[in-house]
């Protein structure tokens, strides 16, 4: 492991494979929390906090039991019972400490537990560092990186289309592309900026 794949990866989660504007996972949260932007930044802390947490646990239990018992078939579902149990942590902290925030979020704050971005990185995580069930130099660090650098893109995203479809609620747009018509065009605006970071591929 070394410096320069840390900044691979950091460079490469946030911007060039970003994991709403490039690889379209979580755009239920990223469509219906992002009308405001104090949601959608305290949804992307959540979903950052949850990937981080939910990596680490996840690349234990990879390491030192599915791969050891020979039951690497049961990975899938040993992540989303992981990924589950963290939610409703977050869940219950955000409820005690911000009853206001916890309403804002509604339903997109249990349906972390089914974001495909957090399963998605989990699993990428042992694609990429581990080869023959063995683990690679620095696998641990670099998932760790990859989890929250991904979170980050994730809050980046959110971010940047909280603030455009506020600014939106002041357009005159069409009655038919209000809403939900106009967030989507504004999302494959966005994922096509993006893939200027990564250059395009024919």
């Amino acid at each position: 492991m070394s410096l320069s794949s840390l900044i691979m990866i950091i460079i490469s989660m946030v911007f060039i494979n970003n994991f709403i504007l490039s690889k379209f996972l979580g755009m239920c949260p990223f469509i219906g929390v992002s009308r405001e932007t104090k949601p959608a930044v305290s949804m992307g802390i959540a979903v950052t906090f949850v990937m981080g947490c939910s990596s680490v646990i996840t690349w234990l239990l990879y390491r030192y039991i599915l791969i050891p018992f020979n039951v690497t078939y049961l990975r899938t579902i040993t992540f989303i019972l992981v990924i589950a149990a963290f939610v409703q942590l977050v869940e219950m902290i955000i409820r005690k400490f911000s009853i206001t925030l916890y309403r804002a979020l509604g339903i997109y704050l249990p349906l972390i537990t089914t974001n495909c971005a957090i399963l998605g990185v989990t699993i990428l995580n042992t694609n990429e560092f581990f080869k023959d069930s063995a683990t690679l130099p620095g696998s641990f660090i670099l998932s760790f990186t990859q989890s929250i650098f991904a979170g980050v893109g994730f809050t980046l995203a959110l971010l940047l289309m909280s603030a455009i479809r506020e600014r939106l609620e002041f357009v005159d747009v069409p009655e038919s592309m209000k809403g939900i018509p106009i967030a989507f065009i504004v999302a494959a605006l966005m994922s096509l900026a993006f893939m200027g970071f990564g250059g395009f591929k024919f």
